[in-house]
């Protein structure tokens, strides 16, 4: 079953962009106030990163710069939209109870791993099976009842909005699970995962704001925007703080939230392209070098640090990406109306 979406008059859509607006000079107004603060107290914890033997030489001056940054982006984002924007909308209470799931998940692997000395953090398996669960719960309260008209719903470009029925359910989990590590392993290059998650979150601002019913998901992405706008100043080359997984995953995870509330979960790879070509690279290498016996189809994985080794600088690989960035999120605007 396919149906069209309603249009939104000029009127609505002016009068949700003021309030979106005001809600991301607040969140960046307010983590920027409060980050040399959060780093100095990160400083203190000796919360400071580590940087592998078998990592880039050229990392290793950052060793020791605080981790669990995304803390920034995540409290002040979670603080505005309870305070805010939750009273009447409780729709909200999913993006914000995906920001704060995986941020906690985040924020004990990073303390085990800066902190705790010797510690390696918690299991890849552990965290894969949490982030599992954090989606299921998150699918199954998207099917409360007025929670969302059509929770089944998926817009597919050119035909409309298809009921897909049982299948919505294995594809939602995988897609909040996949998208939270794969800007996990964007992450590792100053402001890159940073920079692309506002752009990805604008764009699903844009869109949120321009259908009916969705401002109060657009002023949450751009409460986020404002957010990771603030950090991203402290992030930038030379970076002064790192989100870590603290803010890698509840990024994504949250990312993928948002997609799902606004029925555009076949939006969610286009908006999020580089998370995906980055996701792919580690995967494509992994297979290679399972396939040939221990060659390598790139130097090293993820793409990112590939092309620091090929001699990128790290400035152009983050710039470059915020390019492909800012097409993918025209793309995915142009293809949620399509």
């Amino acid at each position: 079953m396919t149906h069209k979406p309603a249009g939104t008059s000029l009127g609505a859509v002016s009068q949700a962009v003021l309030p979106a607006m005001a809600f991301g000079v607040a969140s960046f107004t307010l983590a920027m106030f409060a980050a040399p603060y959060v780093i100095q107290a990160l400083r203190r914890m000796k919360a400071g990163t580590l940087v592998r033997e078998e990592g880039l030489q050229s990392h290793r001056v950052k060793a020791g710069t605080p981790v669990m940054g995304g803390l920034l982006f995540t409290l002040t984002t979670s603080t505005l939209t309870v305070a805010f924007n939750l009273i009447g909308h409780y729709s909200q209470l999913l993006t914000v109870g995906a920001l704060m799931s995986c941020s906690t998940l985040g924020a004990v692997d990073d303390l085990l791993k800066t902190v705790r000395v010797g510690s390696a953090g918690l299991r890849a398996r552990f965290k894969l099976a949490w982030t599992i669960v954090i989606a299921i719960i998150i699918v199954t309260v998207l099917h409360i009842p007025r929670l969302l008209a059509h929770p089944n719903d998926v817009w597919v470009p050119a035909v409309g909005y298809v009921d897909f029925g049982i299948a919505y359910w294995p594809l939602a989990v995988v897609a909040i699970v996949a998208t939270a590590h794969a800007v996990n392993l964007t992450d590792g290059t100053d402001g890159l995962a940073a920079g692309t998650g506002s752009i990805a979150f604008g764009a699903f601002g844009a869109i949120a704001l321009l259908t009916p019913h969705y401002k109060y998901t657009g002023q949450f992405c751009f409460t986020m925007v404002g957010a990771l706008l603030a950090f991203l100043w402290f992030n930038i080359y030379p970076a002064r703080v790192f989100m870590g997984d603290t803010g890698s995953l509840s990024l994504g995870a949250c990312l993928a939230t948002v997609a799902l509330l606004l029925n555009q979960l076949l939006i969610l790879p286009v908006i999020g392209f580089v998370f995906v070509i980055i996701t792919v690279s580690v995967m494509l290498q992994v297979g290679y070098f399972k396939m040939t016996d221990g060659r390598r189809l790139l130097r090293i994985a993820p793409l990112q640090h590939h092309l620091e080794l090929i001699g990128w600088h790290e400035n152009q690989i983050t710039q470059r990406f915020w390019i492909v960035s800012i097409l993918a999120g025209v793309a995915g605007l142009a293809l949620a109306f399509g």
